[in-house]
């Protein structure tokens, strides 16, 4: 696959999420999109309430017109663009009756769920009348197992896993758009190897978003995404883990979004069955700001945890 139709695909879309930021924060400010902050969280991020949010749409807008310039129109396409759009689309819509309607939780759980397994259950749809193989291989062997049907059931508890455990690592400026950015890199690279055009486009236009994002989301960020760029980016990841057929290995390559949702699962489990927490607060990012750590050094951290995970996972794809 030609690498630099990857690198003009990250640059266009770089290059519009830089364009799109001027234009979208202001609007933002003026429409008094603003984040409302935890009481209960870190001190420190009281100062950050009022701060634009719903910026993941500067991610959404960005990466579709890169997407749609340079990939093929195959089932892959539409997967991905259902995926990505599909579950931003639920973020959007809970984050706009956070802010707009003033409710804190915005949509219900089972509101949430059911819009993401609408799109979880489309995608699966798509991968049936496609053909899309049902077998997952196991990361570092030539082995696989053919689920069958009980394949779609995996897939869709995938969707949801993923996306959520992404929407938890949205917590501190630019941690999860570095994070991501890592983790879509390495896709990128597995997919260009495999030959799945669409899936490394894909990648490769979510890289270039996320990246020029961060150039208003780093700290102290001008916006912040939201649920409408965590849950469309954890859609997307999924997705192209999916046509990778590298299923599994997001676990690795993505081992920064597992901790943090590891550490949410860990705490809630210890508070309800003992009354103590492990963590001083989850998601595991608060913990470390709590003992003391900068924000800075907390998401610089992660980030080098992430290049480490993201090679590591190439390197276990690579021996396949």
């Amino acid at each position: 696959m030609d690498f630099k139709l990857m690198l003009m695909t990250i640059g266009v879309s770089f290059i519009l999420a830089v364009i799109l930021g001027p234009l979208t924060i202001p609007l933002l400010r003026r429409l008094k999109f603003g984040q409302q902050v935890r009481d209960d969280g870190p001190k420190a991020h009281l100062k950050k309430t009022g701060t634009p949010t719903m910026g993941g749409m500067i991610i959404l807008l960005a990466f579709t017109l890169a997407f749609l310039k340079f990939s093929v129109m195959d089932t892959d396409f539409y997967v991905l663009l259902i995926a990505t759009l599909g579950f931003g689309l639920v973020g959007f819509l809970d984050d706009y009756i956070k802010i707009v309607f003033r409710r804190s939780l915005g949509l219900t759980a089972r509101q949430k769920l059911i819009g993401q397994l609408f799109c979880a259950g489309l995608i699966c749809f798509l991968l049936w009348q496609s053909g899309h193989s049902t077998v997952i291989s196991i990361p570092g062997t030539a082995l696989g197992l053919d689920f069958g049907w009980f394949y779609y059931l995996f897939i869709i508890l995938m969707m949801l896993a993923v996306s959520n455990a992404v929407n938890f690592t949205d917590g501190l400026d630019g941690l999860l758009s570095g994070t991501s950015a890592i983790a879509f890199s390495a896709f990128a690279l597995i997919a260009m190897q495999s030959s799945e055009i669409s899936a490394a486009v894909s990648a490769a236009a979510m890289v270039g978003a996320v990246l020029g994002f961060l150039v208003f989301n780093a700290h102290p960020a001008k916006v912040f995404m939201g649920d409408t760029g965590s849950l469309g980016i954890g859609g997307a990841i999924a997705a192209i883990a999916i046509l990778t057929k590298t299923e599994l290995l997001i676990i690795i390559i993505g081992g920064i979004f597992v901790i943090e949702m590891l550490s949410v699962i860990i705490q809630v489990v210890s508070f309800k069955t003992r009354g103590k927490r492990v963590f001083k607060m989850s998601p595991i990012h608060h913990h470390f700001e709590l003992c003391g750590w900068s924000e800075w050094r907390v998401v610089i951290t992660f980030w080098l945890v992430g290049i480490v995970l993201a090679g590591l996972g190439l390197w276990i794809n690579k021996g396949l």
